[in-house]
């Protein structure tokens, strides 16, 4: 696992990680968000030359995540898998092997749009399914960035990236965490995902990700 970066957001400390994922020192949580087990699985299946290998890679950070922090539970914030198309064999198959290897850990799954259309989990996976949002000390956890009248919302969905620019025409599109004064996003954790660029202003906080450590956007 790469250097977490803490920070604090609604009276709580939060670590932010290279992996994409958010962990809660309190709660002893790990936060994942649009992780889109099978994306790749599913373009094949419509014939789309895509790469191999995603769900083992996204399995191995995960893995790494796993071990490496203590963990009493995992909680996904929506997109667990990406379409009807994800309920490929393979990709079953090395899912059932990842859930068996933490079979004590307790997981949830906050429904997200990609979710409704993918269908729930296998229910041999033993992941608590529920609809946003999750309410857990200060924050409503949830999967679309949507405002909450009394928690501050951590969501996903958005895939948030930022371009830093260079001198010239040189610049750079990362993956980023964006913390604003009610709603705060993470970074798609899956490996086959794209971005929607978000800009800074007075009213956020940005932190991309590079080189397997998190740089604040001044």
């Amino acid at each position: 696992m790469s250097t977490p970066y803490p920070i604090k957001l609604a009276g709580e400390e939060l670590w932010l990680l290279p992996e994409k994922a958010i962990y809660w020192p309190a709660q002893e949580a790990l936060l994942i968000a649009d992780v889109h087990f099978g994306k790749a699985a599913a373009y094949r299946s419509l014939g789309q030359p895509v790469p191999q290998g995603t769900t083992s890679s996204n399995i191995s950070v995960l893995n790494a995540l796993l071990e490496a922090l203590p963990c009493r539970q995992l909680i996904f914030l929506g997109d667990f898998l990406h379409g009807p198309g994800s309920h490929a064999k393979a990709t079953l198959e090395a899912l059932a092997r990842w859930r068996e290897q933490h079979r004590d850990l307790p997981m949830t799954l906050i429904r997200g749009n990609h979710d409704k259309r993918a269908g729930d989990p296998p229910a041999s996976l033993n992941i608590r399914v529920v609809p946003e949002p999750l309410l857990l000390g200060p924050f409503a956890l949830q999967h679309e960035p949507d405002p909450h009248p009394s928690r501050h919302v951590l969501a996903g969905h958005v895939h948030p990236v930022y371009r830093l620019h260079g001198r010239g025409r040189q610049s750079l599109r990362l993956a980023c965490f964006k913390f604003g004064g009610e709603i705060s996003l993470l970074p798609a954790f899956g490996a086959f995902t794209g971005g929607y660029q978000v800009e800074r202003d007075e009213s956020c906080r940005i932190f991309v990700i590079g080189d397997n450590e998190i740089w604040p956007v001044s």
